[in-house]
């Protein structure tokens, strides 16, 4: 059965959650409001539910919505740095032994189909396609075993970096903070509809319809679930909190030439039975 798929999105200036039905969504505003993001995650944590909201639910053309990030203003975003050996090393990098963690601010998200912005202080604009697991309970000092059951859904992501800046200090903050760089969605899919920890998925990115990354996430040198556990020793994880998984080989800093997203440019991110994350390069006005 293919995965179920929820989104959030405004229609007549309220955001609602949606499920995905191919040529049609179904508005689930009578089953739960848009902005109640805990709600959702229960509901998603619940491995035997097909939701029927009550009254039925209403057809909604997809080209009628806005598009909105799946959570809202995370509390935080995490990232993993280098969990690909080939990404590591096409960067000259040795596999960390330790993961390479930087957060991520809620303002430099962005939605599906939103514009992925170029910023006015850098022409080095990278894409990272990456899987995004979102949390969907409270947890603390998570051990293997108990790990996954913390994860609420899984969605595609887009990192995107400024690598000058990323460079001018030995932390990456600064270059993978700029409002309007970190895509995120359409599609927020259960965890219990996906493998464990959304392993042997193909993922890639593509550019002006090139593929530019393709991998798969059976890959990553850090699970979802051995992520869980280290993180979880220095935080306590809340529901709606993102870990973003690090990006596979393929980006444009290590090509040669160099590739850098310009204006105008359209780029996708996909990842198997979580759909496809596209954006537009605007410049900053």
């Amino acid at each position: 059965m293919a995965p179920r798929r929820y989104c959030r999105a405004r229609l007549g200036g309220q955001s609602r959650w949606f499920l995905d039905r191919g040529d049609h969504l179904l508005d689930l505003q009578s089953a739960v409001d848009g902005d109640d993001v805990p709600a959702l995650l229960r509901h998603l944590a619940d491995t035997d539910v097909t939701w029927a909201p009550p009254g039925g639910a209403v057809q909604v053309d997809p080209a009628r919505v806005e598009w909105q990030v799946p959570v809202p203003r995370p509390g935080k975003v995490i990232c993993l740095g280098l969990n690909y050996a080939a990404h590591a090393a096409e960067g000259g990098n040795a596999p960390p032994e330790y993961p390479a963690l930087f957060l991520r601010a809620a303002t430099s998200l962005i939605a599906h189909d939103a514009p992925l912005i170029r910023p006015r202080a850098s022409d080095r604009l990278d894409f990272e396609a990456e899987l995004a697991v979102v949390i969907g309970r409270r947890a603390r000092h998570l051990d293997a075993a108990q790990a996954l059951s913390a994860v609420a859904g899984y969605a595609c992501f887009n990192d995107g970096t400024l690598r000058d800046y990323q460079r001018r200090t030995s932390q990456w903050t600064v270059g993978k903070n700029f409002d309007g760089t970190g895509a995120f969605g359409p599609w927020l899919v259960p965890a219990a509809d996906l493998p464990p920890g959304a392993t042997g998925l193909s993922i890639e990115s593509r550019l002006n319809g090139q593929v530019m990354q393709r991998d798969n996430t059976g890959h990553m040198m850090v699970s979802v679930t051995q992520a869980l556990v280290l993180l979880s020793e220095v935080f306590t994880l809340e529901p709606g909190d993102v870990i973003a998984m690090g990006t596979p080989a393929g980006v444009g800093y290590a090509r040669t030439p160099p590739v850098f997203m310009k204006a105008g440019d359209r780029i996708e991110v996909e990842i198997e039975g979580l759909g496809v994350l596209a954006n537009t390069v605007e410049d900053e006005t």
